[in-house]
């Protein structure tokens, strides 16, 4: 049974950097597509990003691309969210997820209701000075 836990989730300034991690037990990621969800006070979840690294895929947001990286480091067995010149509507509980089907992954981040995969507890991300 894979189970996740994230960490890192401060109060950070606009602009400033933070590093999320994802660190999973029971089963290696390796053999997952891990992706980063996030959701704000009253609105709905958002998907930010997803790693397959059997399929070398990474995607972004649009709202994330060019300040957000994803990676996963196997020896630790723990995928990253590296966010960098982060704003205030940034800030959001963050939650990791991995399912072995990408497509169930992807569905995740077109259709808010849809939940599969193991999730973790989430971590608060606040952006403000």
């Amino acid at each position: 049974q894979l189970q996740l836990v994230e960490s890192g989730g401060v109060l950070v300034q606009p602009g400033g950097s933070l590093t999320l991690s994802c660190a999973a037990s029971g089963s290696t990621l390796d053999n997952y597509v891990v992706g980063w969800f996030r959701q704000a006070p009253g609105k709905e979840r958002e998907g930010v990003s997803y790693i397959s690294s059997s399929e070398n895929i990474t995607y972004y947001t649009d709202s994330v691309k060019g300040r957000f990286t994803i990676s996963l480091d196997n020896a630790k067995n723990t995928v990253y969210l590296q966010m960098n010149r982060l704003k205030p509507e940034d800030s959001a509980v963050y939650y990791c997820a991995a399912d072995q089907v990408r497509i169930k992954i992807m569905t995740m981040f077109v259709q808010t209701s849809f939940r599969a995969g193991s999730w973790g507890q989430g971590t608060q991300v606040t952006v403000s000075s």
